[in-house]
């Protein structure tokens, strides 16, 4: 079957917009088959709609209108979502930066906005590989399956689609192995992949009531349900408890000393119902923690 031609969209924010700080949450690694961003600044992404695989590729020109060319059966479905994803849907205007760090970040970067995917799946199977392991061990996953299990994304990228919820179910126990999926986090992609079109219902309730829809399949807790809705319906409030970094990261900008997560969550109280978006100010603005202590480690579970 030919290949279906390529259709566009020109939209022009009516707030200011960085491009590729609003669409960095969606990347996993440099090395994303997704996801990459050319020599010219244009951002590529593939991932999967209700109609199907699409392809985006998305540039600004100077005059500020964002200029989207799409490809595949769910073009018309991505280009109608332009605007959610790249944070048209996120208001920001109850939002007080109580602290000098966040107040500077907000200030120098008023571009920095959440968006919304408005899809469960493709992040849901992205943050079930991050649970307790490194970056390192989740990227390489993420990679594998996507290029052995997805599909080959339409248009020119040369991307790939994660691999849907009934190709995930197929998958053989010794893949898993080869990917580097531990049995732990296998179960619970199988347990989302049963469930996927159901938890797909998460983007409209959105907020607690999404989390909350999203922890009911087992494996996925506070953090995931927090990660997924970050991306998938831009959750202001989904704070990710339970990570291994952001606590201490968190701590050691606004009070000066590392945070448990109980620590984190009385701190970040002030911003409620926007403590995501602090935390996002946080990790924006360039602070570093001090470099000491233990570091989690990669394994390979090919050898085990």
């Amino acid at each position: 079957m030919p290949e279906l031609p390529p259709a566009y969209r020109a939209w022009v924010p009516e707030y200011p917009l960085d491009l590729r700080a609003v669409l960095a949450p969606l990347r996993r690694g440099r090395g994303d088959p997704t996801m990459r961003v050319d020599a010219e600044g244009t951002v590529w992404r593939a991932g999967s709609t209700p109609a199907g695989a699409a392809t985006l590729a998305l540039r600004r020109s100077t005059d500020g209108t964002v200029h989207a060319t799409g490809w595949g059966p769910g073009v018309a479905w991505t280009l109608h979502q332009l605007p959610a994803l790249l944070g048209a849907d996120d208001d920001d205007s109850a939002f007080v930066p109580h602290h000098p760090l966040i107040a500077q970040a907000r200030h120098r970067m008023p571009g920095l906005r959440l968006g919304a995917t408005h899809r469960v799946w493709d992040v849901l199977l992205a943050a079930v590989l991050e649970q307790k392991v490194t970056g390192v061990e989740a990227r390489r996953s993420w990679r594998e399956l996507c290029w052995r299990f997805g599909e080959r994304a339409p248009g020119p990228a040369l991307l790939w689609v994660p691999p849907s919820p009934a190709v995930v179910r197929a998958i053989p126990d010794w893949e898993w192995h080869r990917a580097g999926v531990d049995q732990s986090r296998r179960r619970t992609l199988l347990a989302a992949a049963a469930v996927a079109p159901r938890l797909e219902a998460a983007v409209a309730l959105a907020g607690q009531a999404g989390r909350d829809l999203l922890r009911t399949v087992p494996g996925i807790g506070v953090w995931t349900a927090a990660e997924v809705a970050q991306r998938a319906w831009a959750d202001a409030d989904a704070v990710s408890v339970g990570d291994y970094h952001i606590p201490s990261v968190v701590g050691y900008a606004l009070v000066g000393r590392p945070l448990d997560d109980a620590g984190m969550l009385e701190v970040l109280a002030p911003y409620a119902p926007q403590r995501h978006r602090a935390v996002r100010y946080v990790e924006a603005s360039g602070f570093r923690r001090p470099r000491f202590g233990p570091r989690l480690h990669p394994r390979d579970y090919r050898t085990r």
